[in-house]
Order: C-alpha cells, then structure tokens, then sequence
C-alpha cells in the first residue's frame, strides 16, 4: 500500500497529535497522517496538503465496513431497512456526533477565519470523521480502521436499528429526534382530497421548529410514514422525494 512520506514536525504538535490518539484510541505510526486528516483546507498550504483527499477515501471505507457489519449482525433485514439504517448511521449529523463526542475540536489545524469562530461547522466535524477513517486505514490496515469504526460507529448502529421493523420510519425517525434533539416529532396535515370514503392526505414531519418535506398518503397514517421518511432522508443527507400528487389523481 502507498504510503504518505513522513513530514518533521515541532515538539509542541507532537504533543498535541499525541493527546488527539489518546482520545481517538489509536496511535499513529505515521504521524504526518494524523496530521493530514486534521488539516482542513483554510488551514494547509495546500488544496493537496489538507485533509480533503483523505474524506473522500474515508466516505468510501465507513459505507463498505457499515454495510459489511449490517450485513452479517441483521442476517433477517431486507435490503431496504439495511439501506435505511446505513443511511443514518453514515450521514453528516452521526459522523459529526461522533467527532463532538471524541472532542476532535480540540485539534482540528484551522485557518485565522475559522479559528476566531468559537463554533466549528458540522460539516468541518463530520469531514475530519471520515479523513480519521482514511488516516488510520493507510496507516494500520483494514484490521485497525475496523476496530476504529466498530467501536465508535457500533453503538450508533445499534441506535439506528433499535425499534426497526419493515418501513416503520416513523419509529425510526422519533428515535433520532429523542436522540439529536431531545424531543418527540410531530405530524402536521397540510392537505386532504378526495370524497369522505376515500381522501387522501398530505402530512409533515416537524421536529421542534423544523418542519421536512410534506407526503401524500392514503390514510393519515401512511401519510404520516412517507412522511417521516422524507424526514429521515434529508436529516441523512439525502434528497427528500417531492409529495407529488396526491393518490387520487
């Protein structure tokens, strides 16, 4: 495997990138991976020099390791429900989490710009994720990087599946706003058509003062299903499927 040169760095970032392993659990034979997958574009010399090539190879390892583990820990799941957990368990807002939880703010290499910022940006955390995933796969090997990933992605696997039965994405979804926000979702009906036996309905999920994309459903709760999935996809990263028209027409 290609191996990035090593690179001399000062004492004092040594000493940082060493209590960065202490708190990620892994210790890099190669430093000057670490310290490429914590540098962001505004602070490296380079576009080539940040921790951008390293996200995109990270992205692609979490997904392959993420779906191998669905695979073999949910033998009986359709290939639909594994989608719909590996969809949470790989977006920006999980990989972002993690990152929170790990404290990688703490040694996140910054240009002057953010720097002044006391709030780093979801997206910069959840990025620096995926180029730790690269970092520790180019430097210890698939073995390492899935003891990395298990141990800091399985539990949200585990949180993911929790309550998962079929398409039940309003379980699913109430899940993770208990989880993320601290607060139950809510269903909103916004339209309805079609003669008393047989209407239809166009439902939202809203979760605090967020309100998802809207659904068409041909009772209140289907509407409610396709609607919470709509939630899901967008909290995911993904796009929301537009409510169309409703059944009846």
């Amino acid at each position: 495997m290609p191996k990035l040169p090593e690179i001399e760095l000062p004492t004092d970032t040594l000493e940082r990138l060493a209590a960065c392993e202490s708190r990620i659990g892994y210790t890099f034979k190669n430093k000057s991976l670490l310290y490429a997958a914590l540098t962001h574009a505004s602070g490296a010399e380079t576009r080539l020099a940040s921790n951008e090539r390293l996200e995109f190879l990270g992205d692609a390892i979490l997904g392959a390791v993420v779906c191998e583990m669905l695979f073999h820990r949910y033998p009986a799941y359709l290939e639909g429900d594994l989608t719909k957990i590996k969809s949470v368990v790989v977006s920006r807002r999980t990989c972002t989490k993690i990152s929170q939880e790990l404290g990688i703010q703490e040694w996140l290499i910054l240009g002057k710009g953010m720097t002044t910022d006391p709030k780093v940006p979801p997206s910069v955390l959840s990025d620096v994720f995926e180029s730790l995933i690269a970092g520790i796969y180019l430097d210890g090997g698939t073995a390492a990087v899935r003891r990395f990933i298990k141990r800091h992605v399985g539990p949200e696997i585990a949180l993911a599946a929790n309550g998962e039965s079929g398409s039940n994405y309003k379980s699913l979804l109430q899940q993770l706003a208990q989880r993320d926000y601290g607060t139950t979702p809510t269903y909103q009906l916004l339209d309805e058509k079609g003669p008393d036996h047989s209407k239809c309905f166009m439902m939202a999920a809203q979760i605090g003062n967020l309100r998802y994309p809207p659904a068409w459903g041909r009772n209140k709760k289907d509407a409610e299903q396709q609607a919470a999935r709509n939630a899901l996809n967008e909290l995911a990263g993904e796009s929301a499927n537009p409510p169309g028209p409703s059944p009846e027409e």
